[in-house]
């Protein structure tokens, strides 16, 4: 048996921080979080293992542990330490390059497995400002590029029944409202436009850090994601069901992988 406590700096338990286990062959044996006390614990066989810890702001910790048989190898006390965030990109322009970024879904068939998609056609703008909290951003989504892989249902979910793109050509998000939550965690909170109906929604995004291109060229990526309800933009699935026919569940996951790049 293998146990340790995880324990911030100032000795706190870090709640739902994530362990993995792996043997000497690198598989993952067990994965698992602590409990409210910073305690986790599994059962292994005799081996020599490897223990990776992570949470949330906070640097990833790594170690090795002997497990005999009917012994219980303890690591004692692990202290997490603060992880210093990533350096932000610089004030000014920056512009979404769309070669390695992606706008996705995943939605819920109704009863059944789900279904993921995305959107092939975007662009976007950030502003960069001195104070990261004052910065904002535009991005504009071509409707009618969503693709599920699925032609028939493509064509529908851009119907009068779902996007009415021909009314609704594009869905557009802006916002100038970003709140740090610590270590590399954002909230980006904004208007999305979406089907003729603009609503207040909020992206958790994770911020990356710089690197550079194949170019050398500075870009900054990131992750974000947020919840959507089609009620909210009147995509209404009562006329749907009407007609006999289930596509989309009435909540759909939203994620972003986005990289940007100086503007110009």
């Amino acid at each position: 048996m293998l146990n340790c406590r995880v324990l911030d700096p100032v000795g706190e338990p870090v709640a739902h921080a994530e362990l993995t286990v792996v043997d000497e062959m690198g598989r993952t044996v067990v994965g698992g979080g602590t409990d409210p006390y910073g305690t986790f614990m599994a059962t292994l066989p005799a081996g020599e293992y490897r223990l990776a810890v992570s949470a949330e702001g906070y640097a990833p910790y790594r170690a090795t542990a002997l497990v005999t048989e009917d012994t219980l190898a303890s690591l004692g006390d692990v202290h997490l330490q603060v992880a210093h965030p990533p350096q932000l990109p610089a004030a000014g322009d920056w512009e979404v390059e769309p070669t390695h970024s992606s706008i996705g879904f995943t939605a819920r068939h109704i009863g059944l497995a789900r279904i993921h998609g995305r959107f092939n056609s975007f662009a976007g703008a950030v502003r960069i400002a001195d104070r990261m909290e004052d910065s904002a951003m535009h991005v504009v989504i071509d409707a009618a590029s969503i693709d599920t892989n699925v032609r028939m249902r493509d064509d529908h979910l851009r119907s009068a029944d779902f996007l009415d793109v021909r009314r609704f050509p594009t869905l557009e998000f802006y916002s100038d409202r970003f709140s740090f939550r610590g270590g590399n965690r954002w909230a980006v909170t904004g208007a999305l436009s979406l089907h003729g109906v603009t609503r207040t929604v909020t992206l958790d995004a994770e911020y990356l850090g710089l690197g550079n291109g194949m170019e050398g060229e500075t870009r900054a990526a990131c992750r974000a994601t947020t919840e959507l309800h089609r009620d909210d933009f009147t995509v209404s699935w009562q006329t749907m069901l009407a007609k006999g026919i289930a596509v989309v569940g009435p909540s759909i996951r939203i994620g972003l992988d986005v990289q940007i790049v100086p503007a110009g």
